[in-house]
C-alpha cells in the first residue's frame, strides 16, 4: 500500500514536460497581468490566482496522484523558477521579456490618466500611495512612479524621493 503512494502513472518526463509548460504559460500570463505585489491584490485578483491554481493542477499531473509525481512536479517548477532568474540576471534581452519597466503615473502636479489606465490603476489607489507619504494631493507631487515591484514611488515638490518598503534582494556569488 506504501508502495503504491510512490508508483508513478504517467513518466517523470511527461510530469516534467507538463509542469514546464504550465510555468512558461503562467509567466507569461503574469508578466502581462502586471505589477501588483501580493499585497496589493485586490479579491479580484485572489480569486483568480486560486481558481488559476486549482486548474492547472489537473493539466500538470494527468492522471498521476502520486508522491513522487508531485516531488518531481516540485522539483521542475523549482528548476525553472531558478533557471529564469539565471537567464534574467545573464541576458539583456530575457531581461526585456521577463521584466517591465517603471511607470511613471503623475507629473509636476497631474495624474496621467493613460498611464494608469495602462497599468490598471485607479486614481483613488495611487492618491493612498500618497497619502502614505503624507501628501494631500497629486498638487504636491513632482513625479510618482510605478516601480517594477508594484511599489509607487513619490516625489514630493521641492523635496528628495521617497520610496515605500523598499526591498533588496542579496544575490550570492557562486
Amino acid at each position: 500500500m506504501v508502495w503504491s503512494l510512490a508508483q508513478l502513472a504517467v513518466p517523470a518526463w511527461e510530469l516534467a514536460l507538463r509542469s514546464a509548460v504550465i510555468y512558461l504559460a503562467l509567466l507569461i500570463g503574469l508578466r502581462l497581468f502586471g505589477k501588483r505585489e501580493v499585497g496589493q491584490f485586490t479579491l479580484f485578483d485572489l480569486v483568480m490566482v486560486l481558481l488559476v491554481a486549482n486548474a492547472v493542477q489537473p493539466a500538470m499531473t494527468g492522471p498521476d496522484t502520486s508522491v513522487t509525481g508531485g516531488l518531481i512536479i516540485i522539483a521542475t517548477l523549482l528548476l525553472l523558477n531558478r533557471g529564469a532568474g539565471w537567464v534574467r540576471l545573464r541576458s539583456p534581452f530575457f531581461r526585456r521579456i521577463l521584466e517591465s519597466h517603471p511607470t511613471v503615473i503623475a507629473q509636476d502636479g497631474h495624474w496621467l490618466p493613460d498611464a494608469l489606465r495602462k497599468e490598471g490603476l485607479e486614481e483613488d489607489e495611487a492618491e493612498m500611495a500618497l497619502r502614505e507619504h503624507g501628501l494631500d494631493s497629486v498638487n504636491d507631487t513632482k513625479l510618482a512612479v510605478l516601480e517594477l515591484d508594484g511599489t509607487i514611488s513619490i516625489v514630493p515638490t521641492g523635496s528628495h524621493t521617497i520610496r515605500t518598503r523598499r526591498r533588496l534582494r542579496l544575490l550570492q556569488q557562486r
